[in-house]
């Protein structure tokens, strides 16, 4: 199937024509990745443990609830960060590519923002995890890329808010991760435009951040999370494989899923099972058997370590993707 094909589905916005044969290349290239892994950790790693609260406060966003979980920098302390041990582990289940929650819904920052406060330069542990992540999985030849949440619930950026000031945080703080650290093959931006909430695209228009990105590292792909069919704003269309949303049949795009019962560490993610690798490797099969790439979800703990359980589960998975990939059909950005 030719790409351009998947182009015109893809994406919901005209891009001139000279532009068109690049955007496509790096459809192809990294449609050709076939499997990767989708790293969360964050302040969720430390607030949601336990309880109740999944991952981000839903409430907040969508029912106007006052917030009951603010995140106090000086809680973030992964004194044992160990990105190197993320890579070897992505890299022994025959990943190709990555993506690290640089800012998740909360909105603290994994590197030193100058549009913000809530970010390690005022944490217990000040290390830029987004450098120390880079550096490790480039060191695999892993194309790593970054996942930036648009919605912002510490700033006030959502659903009910996006002024100018907000706005040119958002384009300040993706500017910083888009010139700061090299090449960066893709970008998954989320929080946006989704049924669930964040900024709508006549509150900050995907164009913007779209001639953003593509300004300034013009090889980058923009994945919107939040795209909808209705206005395919993205380069690569995602679907949220653990939350139900099932790949076309014609494809081309990324399916997500995690191997634990929510997308960052919970206390007992250590004692109970995870999903079995021969149950990943039939995600991945499927997945390919439509020219569509896999992600699989690695929550690191508080302290920055995988669990023994996810790493034994991803070196199955290697054992079986092995075979799956023998005859070289998956390549690299």
């Amino acid at each position: 199937v030719k790409m351009s094909l998947f182009w015109k589905g893809a994406v919901g916005w005209p891009i001139p024509s000279k532009n068109m044969d690049n955007l496509e290349k790096n459809q192809r290239k990294f449609s050709e990745l076939k499997f990767g892994t989708f790293i969360h950790f964050n302040s969720a790693t430390i607030q949601f443990q336990v309880g109740n609260i999944v991952d981000w406060e839903f409430d907040c966003e969508n029912f106007g609830v006052k917030r009951a979980f603010p995140f106090a920098e000086e809680m973030w302390n992964p004194a044992e960060l160990d990105c190197q041990q993320w890579a070897k582990t992505t890299k022994a289940a025959g990943c190709q590519f990555a993506a690290l929650t640089a800012k998740h819904h909360e909105g603290f920052c994994l590197w030193p923002s100058a549009w913000t406060e809530h970010c390690v330069k005022r944490a217990t542990c000040k290390t830029d995890v987004v450098q120390a992540y880079l550096d490790a999985f480039r060191q695999e030849q892993i194309a790593a890329g970054l996942y930036f949440s648009i919605l912002d619930l510490t700033a006030g950026i959502g659903k009910r808010s996006c002024t100018q000031t907000q706005n040119e945080m958002i384009k300040g703080q993706l500017t910083e991760l888009l010139t700061g650290y090299g090449d960066i093959p893709f970008l998954f931006v989320d929080g946006w435009n989704a049924p669930w909430g964040g900024p709508s695209y006549e509150m900050l228009p995907f164009e913007e951040i779209n001639q953003l990105v593509k300004s300034l590292q013009p090889n980058c792909l923009l994945i919107n999370i939040g795209a909808t069919r209705e206005n395919q704003g993205t380069d690569i269309p995602c679907f949220e494989n653990a939350a139900g949303q099932e790949l076309d049949t014609s494809g081309f795009g990324v399916s997500c899923n995690k191997l634990t019962e929510t997308w960052f560490w919970r206390r007992n993610d250590a004692r109970k099972a995870p999903k079995s690798a021969e149950w990943a490797a039939e995600k991945i099969k499927q997945c390919c058997s439509i020219n569509a790439n896999f992600m699989l979800n690695l929550s690191p703990n508080p302290q920055g370590k995988l669990e023994d359980n996810l790493i034994c589960t991803f070196q199955q998975i290697g054992e079986i993707t092995s075979s799956i990939f023998s005859g070289g059909n998956h390549g690299k950005l």
